[in-house]
């Protein structure tokens, strides 16, 4: 328990932006319109391309297990990320064609 009341002492600046940083985005993306959410689901999905480039050049680079795990972790997650943003896209996309 004094190693984790530790960590948390050492990295509080660290831990205190995570946590700003997440209502701050939870606060952004609720008030995005509906019209906008598709042009940014798209970003979302280039940006999460480049996240699994960069988890998998590290998981090339990694030293022990652990490292090894949490890349492969990291490449499996954002592509389920990406895949499922492709299909939500999609799926908005699809409201908005003509129907024959």
């Amino acid at each position: 328990m004094e190693k984790i009341l530790a960590f948390f002492l050492q990295y509080r600046e660290a831990i205190f932006l995570v946590i700003l940083s997440v209502f701050l985005g939870i606060e952004v993306i609720s008030h995005v319109p509906a019209v906008l959410h598709t042009p940014l689901m798209s970003g979302a999905n280039a940006i999460h391309g480049v996240v699994i480039i960069g988890a998998i050049i590290v998981m090339g680079h990694a030293d022990t297990i652990v490292s090894m795990i949490l890349g492969f972790l990291a490449v499996v997650l954002g592509t389920l990320n990406v895949v499922g943003g492709f299909v939500v896209t999609d799926r908005m996309l699809e409201m908005f064609r003509k129907k024959n």
